[in-house]
C-alpha cells in the first residue's frame, strides 16, 4: 500500500481450532434446541441460505457490516471510493472470519458482487452471510466464496442501501449480531451464538447431537418415539449404558 492508502484497522477474530472441530458434526437444527434451552429464542437468521449446495458446515467468528436505507447524496458509485466503503470494509477483515451483512432484507439492490467476493475469497475468508441479495450470480459461483443470502439482484447496492460501516452491533435477519460472535452456517441456514456463552453451549451442543445420533439409531431400529424423543428415565438410562460401553 503507498502513503494515500492507510492500512487497515487489525481484529483478531481467532478461534480456537477445538471448538470448531467439537462443533463441526453439530447442525444449525441442534444448536436452536439447545439455545433455546439456555433461553435464547432468535438465533437462526431469517433470510440467509445457501447460494448453492455442498458448502457442508462452516463455523467463525463474526465480522460485521452494516447498510442503511439509501440516501441520494451519500449512496452514489463515488462511494464506492469512499474510506467508509465496502472496499475499505473487506480490507479490514481478517483471515478467517465470517462476513455477516445488515441489508435489511432489502431484495432488489446486490450488495456485493463478483469482484468484491473473488476478493474476499483470495483473502481465505470463511464465507459471506446477508439477509440481503447478491449481483453478479456466475461470477459469484466463480469466486467459490460461500454465500448465504436470500436471492441475486442485478442493481448494485447503491440502488437501495448505504454502507456506513463495519465492525458494530447490527441486526442480521431479525437477529442481533455482534462483532466476535460465534457463527455456524449449514444448509439449514446460520445460527449465531453469543461469543461470552461459547464455551457453555458447545459442550451441551455435542452432548446434544450425540444423544440425537443414539434416538435416530433406535429408530431405524424400529422403536416408537414416545418415551425415546424426548428420553424418559428409562431411556435416559440406556442411553448412558450406551455411551459407558462406547467409551
Amino acid at each position: 500500500m503507498n502513503q494515500e492508502t492507510p492500512m487497515p484497522p487489525s481484529f483478531d477474530l481467532s478461534l480456537d481450532p477445538r471448538i470448531v472441530e467439537q462443533l463441526q458434526p453439530v447442525t444449525t437444527a441442534t444448536l436452536t434446541t439447545v439455545l433455546l434451552k439456555k433461553g435464547l429464542r432468535n438465533v437462526w437468521i431469517r433470510g440467509a441460505r445457501p447460494l448453492e449446495g455442498g458448502y457442508g458446515r462452516t463455523i467463525a467468528r463474526a465480522f460485521t457490516l452494516r447498510f442503511v436505507p439509501s440516501r441520494e447524496d451519500l449512496a452514489t458509485p463515488e462511494s464506492w471510493s469512499s474510506p467508509i466503503s465496502t472496499r475499505a470494509a473487506i480490507e479490514a477483515m481478517p483471515l478467517g472470519c465470517l462476513a455477516i451483512v445488515d441489508a435489511m432484507g432489502v431484495q432488489d439492490a446486490g450488495i456485493f458482487g463478483d469482484i468484491l467476493c473473488a476478493r474476499m475469497a483470495k483473502k481465505d475468508i470463511a464465507g459471506l452471510i446477508t439477509d440481503g441479495v447478491v449481483r453478479d450470480l456466475d461470477g459469484v459461483l466463480r469466486s467459490r466464496l460461500k454465500v448465504w443470502c436470500s436471492g441475486v439482484a442485478a442493481p448494485p447496492s447503491v440502488a437501495g442501501l448505504t454502507f456506513v460501516d463495519w465492525q458494530r452491533p447490527i441486526g442480521c435477519g431479525g437477529v442481533a449480531i455482534f462483532p466476535g460472535d460465534l457463527l455456524v452456517a449449514d444448509a439449514d441456514g446460520v445460527v449465531v451464538i453469543p461469543w461470552a456463552m461459547v464455551n457453555e453451549v458447545v459442550p451441551l451442543a455435542v452432548e446434544q447431537e450425540r444423544l440425537e445420533g443414539w434416538i435416530m439409531s433406535e429408530v431405524e431400529g424400529g422403536a416408537a418415539l414416545p418415551g425415546l424423543y424426548p428420553p424418559n428415565a428409562t431411556n435416559k438410562a440406556r442411553y448412558e449404558a450406551h455411551q459407558k460401553q462406547s467409551g
